[in-house]
């Protein structure tokens, strides 16, 4: 059992940026998979961001150049860097490990709200 809280969401100018954070109840060494989904209001939660154990990324064609996921193993914590950011980014973004290698598990974080706006 883990636990996943995401922090970091907010109000931001088009063309701003935020960082949000997401720290896990424990290690996330031998996670196969940290991801970032988000969910727009009346639409389905989509995939944003990836990046496995082993360090590879893979972004949504919507924020490839814009986005910026990362892991930090010793802080138990991943990050997912927004820059220029679009009011169609606005949603909420929720974190996301699996493991498949091992033991199948699946978890979420609760979400956090991100606003792009003028």
């Amino acid at each position: 059992q883990v636990q996943l809280v995401e922090s970091g969401g907010g109000l931001v100018q088009p063309g701003g940026s935020l960082r949000l954070s997401c720290t896990a109840s424990r290690s996330i060494f031998s996670i196969d998979v940290m991801g970032w989904y988000r969910q727009a209001p009346g639409k389905q939660r989509e995939l944003v961001a990836s990046i496995t154990s082993g360090g590879s990324t893979n972004y949504a064609n919507s924020v490839k150049g814009r986005f910026t996921i990362s892991r930090d193993n010793a802080k138990n914590t991943v990050y997912l860097q927004m820059n220029s950011l679009k009011p169609e980014d606005t949603a909420v973004y929720y974190c996301n490990a699996l493991s498949v290698s091992g033991s199948y598990s699946n978890y979420w974080g609760q979400g956090t709200q991100v606003t792009v706006s003028s």
